[in-house]
C-alpha cells in the first residue's frame, strides 16, 4: 500500500472524481425521482457492484486486454452507449406518461422496484469501458510493487474508489428523494427533473459512443 501522503492524495483525488457527474449519478437521480429513495439507494449499490466488476477485471488483467483490442473496446462501448441511450429515452417517456396520467386523474404506473433498479445500476456501470480505462490509468500510479502484491493493492485501492463513488451516489439518492418529496404537489417539476436526468443519460451515451480507445 502507498504511504500516508500518497494515500491521502489518492483519497482526495478519488473523492473529487466520485462527486463528478457521470452515468451512475444521473441514473441514481432518475431512479430516485421516478420510484423513490429505496430505488435510488438500490441503484447506488448496483453501480457500486458494476464498478467492482471493473476493479476485479483490472486486477486480473482483463481490462487491459479489452482496452488493447480495438474490436473489444468498440463492442463494449457501443453496447454500453446503447444501454444508456435506451434508459434515457425510457426515463423521458415514463416521465411524460406519468405526468399525463396524473393530470387525467388516472393511476400512475408502479415503480420498477429496488431489485430491477439494482440490476440496471450494475449494467450502467459495468458496460462503461471508460470506467475500466480510468482504473487502469489512475490506480497503478499509487501501487508500489515493493510492498506487496500488485493485484491485491489494485483491488484494495479500487475498492476504496468504488466505495467513495457509492457513498456519493447514496447522497444523490437521498437528495433527489428530498426533492421528490418537496415537489410531490408539483408533478410538472418532477417531470422536468426526470426528463433532464433522461436527457443527461442520452448525452452521456452519445459521448460514450464517440469515445476513442485510450492509447499508450
Amino acid at each position: 500500500m502507498p504511504d500516508l501522503t500518497q494515500l491521502a492524495l489518492y483519497l482526495a483525488a478519488s473523492l473529487l472524481l466520485a462527486v463528478t457527474p457521470g452515468p451512475g449519478i444521473f441514473y441514481v437521480a432518475a431512479r430516485t425521482l421516478a420510484g423513490g429513495r429505496a430505488e435510488g439507494v438500490a441503484s447506488s449499490f448496483g453501480t457500486g457492484l458494476g464498478g467492482m466488476v471493473h476493479v476485479l477485471a483490472g486486477s486480473l488483467g482483463v481490462s487491459a486486454v479489452v482496452l488493447a483490442s480495438a474490436e473489444l473496446f468498440t463492442a463494449l462501448k457501443l453496447v454500453g452507449a446503447a444501454y444508456l441511450v435506451w434508459i434515457g429515452f425510457r426515463t423521458i417517456q415514463a416521465a411524460r406518461r406519468d405526468a399525463s396520467t396524473a393530470l387525467a386523474g388516472g393511476a400512475v404506473a408502479p415503480p420498477i422496484g429496488p431489485r430491477r433498479a439494482f440490476r440496471e445500476g450494475v449494467l450502467v456501470e459495468a458496460l462503461n469501458p471508460k470506467t475500466a480505462a480510468f482504473f487502469l490509468a489512475f490506480v497503478p500510479q499509487f501501487v508500489d510493487p515493493a510492498v506487496g502484491s500488485v493485484a491485491l493493492q489494485f483491488m484494495v485501492l479500487g475498492f476504496i474508489s468504488v466505495a467513495l463513488n457509492t457513498v456519493a451516489d447514496v447522497v444523490v439518492a437521498f437528495a433527489a428523494g428530498g426533492i421528490r418529496s418537496c415537489a410531490a404537489a408539483r408533478p410538472a417539476l418532477i417531470r422536468r427533473l426526470r426528463e433532464g436526468s433522461g436527457a443527461a443519460m442520452i448525452a452521456l451515451g452519445i459521448g460514450l459512443a464517440l469515445a476513442k480507445r485510450p492509447t499508450g
